[in-house]
């Protein structure tokens, strides 16, 4: 039992795996853009930076230092068939930010732009080397820790979604202008590239450029089948959301806005909690129902109902907590409903706040949430069946107290 603790901890990874993927993702994108503005093959950069070999030195050249190190007039010397290695790596690097905090859109353009990376090493005729190879490695991680990466953002799936876009046509803007003589007729000017990528990118393909060599095909190929990608991810993780969000509300018939206010919100599903809406909206006052997520409607179609947690700041604020007239805190659970009159007191101390009791031995704890109103049937009824039997008299004053004081 004594070597428990230790062999657990040995077997303990030193880093959750969503880490570790983005550090590999961020290394990754570092190795390509260094690779790019100071022409260091990537191996090289590993020995002098992460092993510590300064031999390494000795076998950087002068054409590895930055171009605009030879004059003001470099930019004329550049060579843009490498910036798009160089884009695909500061965008693997921004990617990386959205793998630490887990978020699915950032796993899925990451396996893109990773793919889009390994695919450039061919065009730009880099073979093999260690962006490739590390590409490689973090597709497979990611594909085998897929399920830690589940939290959703959509300020994260737009911001991804128009890095993606835009690095694909960039991608696929200056490869065509590399390859503009391998196409009929030539590309030779930055505004035709622009418009061929356009073109293959949406899939439309007027068929006034083609390809006619081998590379050329390749490379149109992997413009087709990325832009396919992209706009099919963006579709998914952006506007699928809002398009469904909306469907969902115009199926539900609750798409329309309501105003509420001097209304009644009703927290729960139960059948007090039904009977309670159906009194009032009997008598022509608005209430707005509050029900768990996922849970099933138990109201009528036009009721206005709200999913979600009732004890949570943001859920009641957007049922109009402000401008009610009572929160009425009626779930099957107890310490659900301590719970929602604790974050109604906080919001709108102002407001009433009634809770009902569901189990004698809670109604001291209830209590102690300070309601304004406590509703305790179970309560009344054995104290009035009491009463009765024994021939007590009863009154409205005494129901009144043991209904909605909780005094016994």
């Amino acid at each position: 039992m004594k070597l428990s603790w230790p062999l657990t901890a040995l077997r303990r990874p030193l880093l959750p795996a969503h880490l570790l993927i983005a550090i590999l993702v961020g290394i990754d994108g570092l190795l390509l853009v260094a690779s790019v503005l100071l022409r260091v093959p990537g191996s090289l950069l590993i020995d002098l930076f992460v092993r510590g070999d300064l031999s390494a030195l000795e076998r950087i050249e002068a054409t590895h230092l930055p171009r605009l190190l030879f004059g003001l007039n470099a930019i004329e010397r550049i060579d843009f068939s490498h910036l798009p290695r160089a884009l695909t790596g500061l965008s693997l690097v921004a990617l990386s930010c959205g793998l630490v905090i887990r978020a699915r859109t950032a796993w899925a353009f990451t396996l893109v732009m990773l793919t889009l990376a390994a695919a450039i090493n061919f065009h730009v005729n880099i073979r093999f080397d260690l962006t490739f190879a590390l590409s490689l490695v973090c597709i497979a991680l990611l594909l085998w820790y897929w399920r830690s990466f589940d939290r959703a953002s959509f300020a994260a799936a737009t911001l991804y979604t128009l890095v993606a876009v835009f690095a694909l046509l960039v991608y696929a803007t200056f490869g065509t202008l590399y390859l503009g003589h391998e196409f009929t007729p030539p590309v030779a000017d930055l505004a035709t590239a622009f418009y061929f990528a356009i073109v293959t990118m949406t899939t439309v393909g007027y068929g006034d450029i083609v390809p006619h060599t081998t590379d050329a095909r390749l490379f149109t190929a992997s413009v087709i089948i990325f832009g396919i990608s992209v706009f099919a991810t963006s579709l998914t993780v952006v506007i699928g959301p809002l398009v469904g969000g909306n469907l969902k509300k115009i199926l539900a018939g609750r798409f329309t806005h309501v105003i509420r206010k001097n209304h009644f919100i009703v927290a729960g599903a139960s059948p007090l909690a039904i009977n309670v809406h159906h009194e009032l909206t009997k008598r022509g006052l608005p209430v707005t129902a509050i029900i768990a997520s996922g849970a099933d409607n138990p109201y009528p179609e036009d009721a206005d109902v709200i999913h979600g947690d009732a004890s949570d700041n943001a859920v009641l604020t957007h049922a109009g907590i402000e401008h009610a007239k009572a929160v009425l805190a009626l779930r099957a659970d107890d310490s659900e409903n301590a719970f929602i009159v604790l974050a109604a007191k906080e919001i709108a101390p102002t407001v009433r706040t009634i809770a009902s009791v569901n189990d004698s031995k809670h109604l001291s704890k209830i209590k102690r949430v300070q309601p304004d109103m406590i509703f305790a049937p179970p309560v009344v009824g054995g104290e009035l069946l009491a009463r009765t039997l024994s021939g007590e008299t009863v009154d409205n004053e005494t129901v009144m107290r043991l209904l909605f004081h909780g005094d016994t």
